[in-house]
This record gives C-alpha cells, structure tokens and sequence, in this order.
C-alpha cells in the first residue's frame, strides 16, 4: 500500500476523474501488452528484464506524483470541505504534524523507514519544494486503483447474479413450451387443423386491448407502467408470442422449440452485457466529477438506473398492448390461433438492440453505486465525509436493491420474450455447432466470389487483350491487300 498524502476525500473530483480516464486509457490499450510481455519474460526466466519491467510500471505511477498544481487550484471541486478533515489519518492513523514530519527531507535518513515509504513521500516533497502541491498523491491514486477493481468485480458480479434469476424466471416456462408441444404432437395435421377465435374474448388481448382513441392510449401506457411490477410475462402472453414468431419466422416447423431459442438469445445477449466498455468508462468519469461538496451526487446519480429502467419495463409492456392492438382493431374473429406480427416498429427507433443498450448501462450504474458504498466504506469508514449522511445513504441502497431485483424477476424475463418480436430473428435460432458451420460455409462462399471474381476479371482482361490483338490483325491484314496505285 502507498505510503501518506491527501487522500480522494480531499482530492478534486476534476482530478480524479482527469486521472481515472488517463488510467482506463492506458489500461485498455497498454496493459495487456505489458501482461502479455511479463509472462514471456517470466516463461523465458529472464527475470531481470521482468523486475525491470515492474520498475517501469513504478515509475509510471511515481511520474503521476510528480506533476504539480497550485494550492489553490487543489481546493476547488473538493468532495469534502476543508474543515472536515480528521486529526487522525483515516487509514494509517497518522497525525497530520506527523504528516508533515514524513515528508521533511531529514526523515528520509530515519533508520526505521522503508524504501516504499521513501519513495510514495517523494512526490509530495518534489512539489512541495516549488510551493506547489501533486496533482493526485500516491495514497489517493492508489485508492482509485482500488475503486476501479471494485468496479469491476462488483459488475461482473452482479450481472451474474442478474442473469442467474433471470435465468430461473425463464427456465419456468418451459413446462408451457412442452405443454404446447404435447398438444400439437396430439393433433393429427396442426398445420391443416383450424378452428375460429374471437380476437377480443382471448385473454391476451382482453387483458391489454381497452379501446381505440387518444384516452385508451393513455390508459394503456399507464396499465403498462404497473404491469411491471407484477406478473411480467403470464403462459397467454407466452402462448401468443411464441405462435406470431413461429408463424413468422418458421411456419413449417409449428413444434419448433421456442424456449431454448429464447434461452440461447438470452444468453448471448448478456455475454455482451458482463463487458464494460469506453462509453461507461465515460460515465463513470462524469460521475466522478459530479461528486463535489454538498450537492451530494451519488444520491441523485442513484435515481438514474431506476428511472431508465422503468422507462424500459413499462415500453415493453406497451408493445405488448401495442401487439394486441393492433390484432384487435384489424379482426374481431379469425380462423385458426391468433397470430400476432411482430415488427421492428414497435421498438424505440426501430432498433430491438437498443433495450439491450439500455439494459446494460442500468446495470452498470446501479453497480457502480453499490461499488462506491462499499468501496468508501471499507477505504475510509461508514461516518466519512464522502460517504454523506444516514438519509442519503440508505435511499441509495434501498434504490439499489430495488433495481437488482425489479431487473432480474421483472423485466430481464421481459426483454427476453419481447426482444424476439422485431422484424428479424437472432442467429440463436440454430444450435452453436449449426451456427459454426454456416460461418464456415459464408466465409468459404465469400472466398469462392472473391476468386470467381478475379478469375472473371482475368478472363474479361485476356478476352479485351485478344480482341485487341485481334483487330490489330485485321487492320494489318487490309493494309498488306490494300492495292498499290
């Protein structure tokens, strides 16, 4: 652990997240090489180069340090006033006169110091002697390496968790999928079999169809506001999807399974959700940067996953009332089940993949509120200035629970089924060793063009070449029969 110096508590927010988008930077695109670099020397023995290695990743953060401001400009943006600051240091419980003491030239002599303590003082002296003060102290910059793993873990921790009951909120309806199956396994020819349905006695469309006009409209964003919160996805709504898909997209194959290509679709789509990528690097800088002094920001920032994630839940309910709608309106009876279509149209901007979008920046926020609580309060204690008062605090847990569990009992169920009622299906329609075959065969078909197109190319160059040759020839021909006056 790095030695004293200003803690993040009494960093700017400007500096921290300044510094935090500088280290994600570099993580991203250096830090692989060096991993990657460390195990060739270590597999090679070449242990020299290796500790060589370490050094220069010790200098690179030393070099952070070393970059100085004026007093003044370190005040501005503080997380905590400058009067809150405690007598004790929060971690080592160092006095503050013995603060100074530390990084007074004389006491890097002191027989009981370490060479690590020496070096994390360095920095602070080297800026002190210009009447400056470091951008970001080693003690703080350390922290935020901390916060940034925590981060992390706890992302990849919760979408885990998020997708593991979700996961089992789906893995319920598969007794409707084989009860389906078991009922067109009894009829003789499902395909020919037909039989009349009036539209607006179905449950599916009695249970969201209210009318036609600017009032029923209404109405039925606010039904699909609490549908939400109940029941997400009941075997009607199940039963109806799942005939528009197959009637959709593979109307010969009326037994095809639909639960395991809504499970294989589900799972897929939140491999992508685990990763964290540049664009919620760069709203955890801006939150880094909102958390000053008394405005209090983690508390508001904590209300943003919860409201994009109603905002979701509720426009998902409302393509379902928007489906049965649209049934209702067009037929008051038909011949055979009712079929629903699905269409892009339905889906904000026409684009099913932007839920997906949506759905991982929710969870990535409500991660990095809970990785900020624990983070403060294991880093610096429960009663610090960073952390706030009880009666923000407990919202902020509260509000996030709520989301974890809304997310994965509600609307990740809900997404899952919904997603598949665009214009297009998902390649999960196929088992993975289908899916690794027909991209073989596509990228050897693409090849196949590609040199049936050269070959054309050469063919078309020859052919030119000849008839050139050819007319050339002729002409030469006529010239030598051309008669002589």
């Amino acid at each position: 652990m790095a030695g004293g110096g200003t803690t993040i508590e009494y960093t700017p927010t400007w500096v921290v997240g300044g510094v935090c988008s500088v280290i994600v930077v570099i993580s991203l695109t250096v830090e692989r090489l060096l991993h990657k670099l460390g195990k060739l020397l270590k597999k090679k023995n070449q242990r020299n180069l290796y500790e060589a290695l370490q050094k220069i990743k010790e200098v690179c953060q030393g070099f952070i340090s070393k970059i100085c401001i004026p007093k003044k400009l370190a005040k501005t943006w503080l997380p905590c006033r400058e009067n809150q600051r405690t007598k004790l240091h929060p971690i080592h419980g160092i006095k503050k006169d013995d603060l100074e003491f530390l990084s007074n030239p004389s006491f890097h002599f002191h027989p009981r110091v370490g060479r690590h303590l020496l070096a994390s003082e360095s920095g602070e002296y080297y800026c002190k002697k210009q009447g400056k003060v470091p951008l970001l102290s080693e003690t703080a910059l350390h922290h935020l390496h901390i916060f940034i793993f925590v981060l992390a873990v706890s992302h990849v921790t919760f979408c885990a968790l998020t997708v593991i009951f979700g996961g089992a909120k789906i893995h319920q309806w598969r007794k409707w999928e084989e009860s389906i199956i078991e009922e067109l396994q009894a009829s003789e020819n499902p395909v020919l079999e037909r039989k009349l349905t009036n539209v607006r006695e179905h449950d599916f469309v009695k249970n969201r169809f209210l009318g036609v006009g600017k009032r029923h409209a209404i109405i039925g964003w606010m039904q699909a506001f609490c549908k939400q919160f109940f029941v997400s996805v009941n075997k009607a709504d199940y039963t109806t999807l799942r005939h528009g898909f197959v009637m959709n997209h593979c109307r010969t194959n009326p037994k095809f399974n639909f639960h395991n290509y809504v499970t294989r679709a589900f799972e897929a789509d939140f491999k992508k959700v685990v990763g964290i990528s540049w664009h919620l690097w760069v709203i955890v800088v801006i939150f880094l940067l909102a958390n000053v002094q008394d405005l209090h920001a983690y508390f508001w920032i904590s209300f943003v996953p919860l409201i994009l994630l109603i905002c979701v839940g509720t426009k998902l309910q409302h393509i379902l009332t928007q489906l049965a709608q649209d049934v209702a309106e067009k037929h008051m009876a038909v011949e055979g089940d009712l079929v629903v279509k699905p269409s892009d149209d339905h889906f904000w901007l026409h684009k099913p993949k932007l839920v997906l979008t949506l759905i991982h920046i929710i969870l990535f926020q409500n991660s990095f509120e809970l990785a900020v609580f624990f983070w403060i309060l294991v880093q610096y204690g429960f009663h610090s200035c960073i952390m706030g008062s009880v009666e923000y605090i407990i919202p902020r847990l509260v509000i996030g629970v709520f989301v974890h569990v809304l997310c994965s009992y509600s609307i990740l169920p809900l997404y899952a089924i919904v997603v598949q009622m665009g214009s297009k299906f998902k390649k999960a329609i196929f088992k993975e060793n289908i899916q690794e075959g027909l991209i073989h065969w596509a990228k050897k078909a693409r090849k196949n063009i590609e040199r049936r197109n050269r070959l054309d190319g050469h063919l078309s160059r020859s052919s030119s070449l000849a008839s050139m040759l050819s007319r050339s020839y002729s002409s030469t021909f006529s010239s030598f029969r051309k008669p002589s006056n």
